[in-house]
């Protein structure tokens, strides 16, 4: 879609997502939100709390460490932080589960030793899974459920992915996220359920919900529906950069999704480092007060992301009030007081900007309040240890078996000549070709163990493509693996599996998304070895396909699978017929990444057996 240049930042008081999903659903948010009025014993209890907090203790609850950046756990007790995180790799020693458990156990008991023992909330990036933790279900990235088009399957997800966190005592999730992505240049891409407004608001609700379900014992994991907002919408695609359009353009695409999450009881959302108009969204009044808690109801709190308040300006002081006063209710700071910009630096800072009266006290309670009453409402102080009990469930079959069922259902089939799929029992012979078919890493993506991921076993459990296929086959199947496609011969179907190397945030923006030569070239060798050719694409986005497509008598956009590779195995099989629609459009060359011209493949295609 392209974009109008606009300035305007003004509000009208009629809200423009009247047309999109009706003005009674709009204006019946608040009341409908898990968060929204709540039980008066909740109320009395935020405001007990509240009467006996000293300004500096207000300022920790809106305080949120990394774990790498924690000078000393000693200030645990000592300040009585109201959150932490580990995040971009900041983890424990080893990734076992139960080492995440034991860390996260003792920052909560010494946070437990302050003065009002108020418990923190910890929160890891769980965007496909607890995607975090060795042993862990790593489910397909967004782009794959949205492909999926089953409400219903994320929110199982979702209820999955809530228990393996709470079992290593963690309980905030930075997940859904709820960007609308335009341009696949954006390296976030697969974070998006689609280009469809409609379509991500709704699975993003199912998620919140999924995520926030009460669980075994009575815990409750707290979800954090981001990144408010216009993240998918930056002019060329570029991470952390500006959305370029007028009001109603950004309320229709970016901010509309945000109200199924608001009425699902979203705890939190986190905002976006991007800029609209030139404004950055960290320091928008209009947007964060105005719109998202005034008029939409939101009764949650706002989290800033990683050191994202420092970009407002390079004066750290100036950067925090604007924040704070634009409705900012968490600072997500992962510098040690070592280092500029640090957790005391906020904290001073902050206190300083309350004592010379350009931070309202009125602001400092409204946040406090906020933070409060989702610990209350999330049973944090009765469960401060989340779940360990479900440590078992970590990994499980039937967990595994719930993201299998993402995988199947993810598929998407764009081409089918000849009816080579599903594999028929005239192949006596498959032969596989291309590493990525035995690359957990390149299957998972992105946010796997790794902040960027990586490529190989990169977690324990999983299926690779490979294996599942080679376990699943029918006797009369013989499958060989030959990675460089080199031994071929005798092959009545030759199975290519490409795709994209591992990436996230920052290092995914691409300008070029035409295939890897080598790639093109391994479907080329398969196409000139007179065999039945089946390409199966691992990739966070639509790539440009090129001759790939002309080679290869049957194509499959598998997306970004996770762990459960049998779920591949399953379609291709012929066990499961594809049922994968496109959630955004296929692009047929690099000039049409931002969504211009008539593309390969329209949103919605599908093919099936």
């Amino acid at each position: 879609m392209r974009f109008t240049n606009s300035s305007s930042h003004g509000f009208s008081r009629i809200p423009l997502f009247a047309g999109l999903l009706g003005t009674s659903l709009l204006f019946g948010l608040a009341g409908n939100s898990a968060l929204a009025a709540g039980p008066s014993d909740i109320d009395r209890k935020v405001e007990g709390l509240l009467g006996q907090m000293t300004l500096d203790e207000k300022i920790a609850q809106m305080t949120q460490v990394d774990m790498a950046a924690l000078k000393d756990k000693s200030h645990l007790a000592k300040y009585g932080f109201g959150s932490m995180l580990s995040g971009g790799g900041s983890d424990p020693a080893n990734n076992l589960p139960k080492t995440w458990l034991d860390a996260v156990h003792e920052y909560q008991e010494l946070t437990l030793k302050s003065r009002l023992k108020i418990p923190l909330i910890y929160g890891v990036d769980a965007v496909h899974g607890h995607n975090n933790i060795d042993g862990a279900v790593v489910f397909p990235h967004n782009i794959g459920l949205g492909a999926a088009h089953n409400p219903a399957l994320v929110r199982k997800a979702s209820e999955v992915t809530a228990q393996e966190i709470a079992a290593t005592g963690i309980n905030w999730a930075f997940a859904p996220c709820v960007a609308v992505a335009q341009n696949v240049r954006w390296g976030r891409s697969y974070e998006s359920f689609g280009t469809s407004p409609e379509l991500v608001g709704q699975l993003g609700a199912a998620a919140v919900e999924g995520l926030q379900a009460r669980l075994p014992g009575g815990a409750r994991i707290l979800a954090c529906t981001k990144h408010f907002a216009g993240d998918g919408g930056t002019k060329d695609g570029i991470d952390q950069g500006n959305t370029i359009c007028d009001e109603a353009t950004f309320r229709k695409l970016f901010v509309a999704p945000y109200l199924p999450a608001i009425k699902a009881g979203s705890g939190s959302i986190m905002v976006s480092y991007n800029s609209w108009n030139g404004e950055k969204l960290h320091g928008h009044k209009k947007l964060l007060t105005d719109v998202l808690k005034g008029e939409l109801g939101f009764k949650g709190f706002l989290i800033s992301d990683w050191a994202a308040i420092d970009q407002i300006s390079p004066d750290y002081k100036a950067a925090v009030e604007k924040s704070i006063n634009a409705g900012m209710d968490m600072a997500m700071i992962p510098n040690s007081p070592d280092q500029k910009n640090s957790y005391e630096d906020y904290m001073r800072f902050l206190k300083e900007l309350v004592n010379e009266g350009r931070v309202p006290q009125s602001r400092i309670d409204d946040a406090v309040r906020r933070i409060l009453r989702v610990k209350f409402e999330f049973g944090i102080f009765e469960h401060p240890f989340a779940a360990p009990e479900l440590m078992g469930s970590l990994g499980s079959a039937a967990h595994r078996k719930v993201a299998r069922q993402c995988v199947r259902e993810s598929l998407v089939l764009l081409k089918n000549e000849g009816k080579s799929l599903p594999l028929t029992k005239a192949t006596k012979k498959l032969v596989i070709v291309g590493k990525a078919a035995d690359d957990l890493g390149i299957q998972c993506g992105g946010w796997t163990i790794d902040w960027q991921g990586k490529t190989g076993k990169v977690t324990s459990g999983g299926t690779t493509i490979l294996k599942a296929l080679q376990q699943a086959a029918p006797k009369h199947m013989a499958v060989a693996f030959s990675p460089d496609g080199s031994q071929l011969q005798g092959a009545e179907t030759v199975l290519v599996v490409i795709g994209e190397q591992p990436y996230a945030e920052m290092k995914g923006d691409r300008t070029d998304l035409s295939l890897p030569a080598e790639d093109v070239a391994l479907v080329q060798k398969a196409r000139q070895s007179g065999s039945r050719v089946v390409t199966v694409l691992l990739s966070g986005r639509p790539m440009i396909l090129g001759d790939v497509l002309k080679f290869s008598d049957a194509l499959v956009a598998a997306w970004l699978p996770g762990t459960e590779g049998q779920g591949v195995a399953d379609v291709l099989l012929g066990a499961f017929k594809p049922k994968g629609k496109l959630p955004r459009s296929w692009p047929a060359n690099n000039q049409q990444l931002d969504g211009s011209g008539t593309p390969l493949f329209s949103a919605g295609y599908s093919l099936t057996y």
